[in-house]
């Protein structure tokens, strides 16, 4: 991390030029202490500027990485200066993509010292970003000489779509009884009960089963015998032409956030869940288990866009890749009868949907987006599964993500506080 000082006082060689070509033609004693001067005050700046660009380092470190929208990380800087020169003014300029995060700092180093200092900030936007590089600015503290010194090192960021609590959103099991592999902990309505287990997260309340609940203190949810324990395709409608609102109040937004939560709630319940996106790129993600899957869909979604494909050619294409047992979750704001009509051959072939409708003109200030409901008593009469989303869904206090990094404390009615919850990962990392 090393630069040679940039000259900036191209008057000053013409001055002391000046001055020496005065002092021969018509010796003076005022001449020869105005080239002293400039004589002393360039070669000082140089050798201050240079000192500078030899001894002034920046470390960058951080911690609680950041996973999703809404989660804190903190970034330590260090300036050292190991030099004989102190910095009277140090600019660091961070050259991150990362969006709404600003740390440019100005301070001062003495001469082997040096000064630190935290950020903290707050994920806002899913995607990929870069972390870095830095750069350091100062200069000697007549302006002569300034030095400008680059620290390449960063670190690429994948922020995910948050995760949120979902209201009660039941999708319909693919196939029929008996189809499909047997799921030997699903609580779906079969003929008979085999067992029981522990309550998770997007079961059903009423499969609960009472009496072991209250005999263990927690509750427990019926197992249920000879459910057909179909794949979950979720297919997310990124049509750029169908989509309402902007920023985080839009369709795609709300689309992103709610796939995410559904594939985890599947992956939860031990379903093999995929996930196929008609955005900018093609996701086409065949049904798995498993942590690494869970990563797939959410990278995968942490970077969708939005895209030109339609949902009806979507849905066409997928009629020669899908098997008969499965449950197919639809999210789209289209009220286009292009894709009823292409959803129509996948159910004759045993597909079952879900349809997550969106009521785009909550979404829409200006109204001039189609409300939902004439496309929801289409999907009624034809026996599918449907839900319209407002876009109050995600303004519930429950659904407000970005608890990673951040410090829980409570108040005591004595006025102390106590520490509810701190990060999990307090290490620093460096770039």
């Amino acid at each position: 991390m090393k630069a040679r000082p940039r000259f900036n006082a191209p008057l000053l060689p013409i001055l002391a030029g000046l001055a020496l070509l005065m002092q021969i033609i018509d010796p003076y004693r005022g001449w020869m202490i105005l080239l002293i001067g400039l004589g002393g005050a360039w070669l000082l700046s140089y050798l201050w500027a240079r000192s500078l660009s030899k001894h002034l380092r920046v470390q960058r470190e951080m911690r609680f990485g950041w996973a999703q929208v809404g989660d804190q990380m903190e970034e330590r800087f260090t300036i050292e200066n190991s030099g004989w020169a102190p910095a009277i003014w140090v600019e660091l300029i961070d050259h991150s993509t990362l969006p709404d995060h600003q740390v440019n700092w100005v301070t001062g180093v003495g001469s082997n010292q040096n000064t630190q200092w935290h950020t903290q900030g707050l994920c806002s936007r899913r995607g990929l970003f870069t972390l870095g590089p830095t750069s350091l600015r100062s200069s000697d503290p007549f302006g002569i000489y300034s030095v400008e010194l680059e620290d390449p090192s960063s670190r690429t960021l994948m922020v995910m779509p948050p995760i949120v609590p979902l209201p009660a959103i039941e999708v319909a099991p693919g196939g029929r009884s008996g189809e499909g592999r047997p799921l030997p902990n699903a609580p779906e309505r079969t003929v008979s009960s085999s067992g029981v287990r522990e309550y998770a997260p997007g079961d059903s309340l009423r499969w609960v089963h009472w009496r072991t609940t209250a005999r263990r203190g927690k509750p427990f949810v019926r197992i249920l015998d000879g459910t057909p324990a179909g794949d979950w395709r979720i297919v997310l409608d990124l049509d750029a032409s169908a989509q309402a609102g902007e920023g985080w109040d839009s369709t795609i937004e709300h689309g992103i956030i709610l796939a995410a939560s559904l594939a985890d709630r599947g992956l939860r319940l031990r379903r093999d869940v995929g996930l196929i996106v008609n955005g900018s790129q093609m996701v086409w993600l065949p049904p798995q288990q498993g942590e690494q899957q869970r990563w797939a869909i959410l990278r995968a979604l942490a970077l969708a866009e939005a895209g030109p494909r339609p949902l009806g050619q979507l849905l066409q294409r997928m009629e020669q890749d899908i098997r008969s047992h499965t449950s197919i979750i639809l999210i789209t704001p289209s009220t286009r009868p292009d894709w009823l009509e292409a959803l129509l051959p996948l159910m004759w072939r045993g597909v079952t949907p879900t349809v997550l409708l969106f009521d785009a003109p909550t979404f829409d200030p200006s109204g001039s987006a189609a409300g939902p409901h004439a496309t929801q008593a289409t999907l009624t009469s034809l026996g599918i599964s449907n839900y319209v989303i407002p876009r109050a869904l995600l303004d519930r206090p429950e659904a407000r993500p970005g608890k990673s990094g951040a410090w829980e404390w409570h108040v005591s009615p004595l006025g102390r506080a106590i520490l509810v919850r701190k990060p999990g990962d307090m290490s620093w990392r460096s770039m």
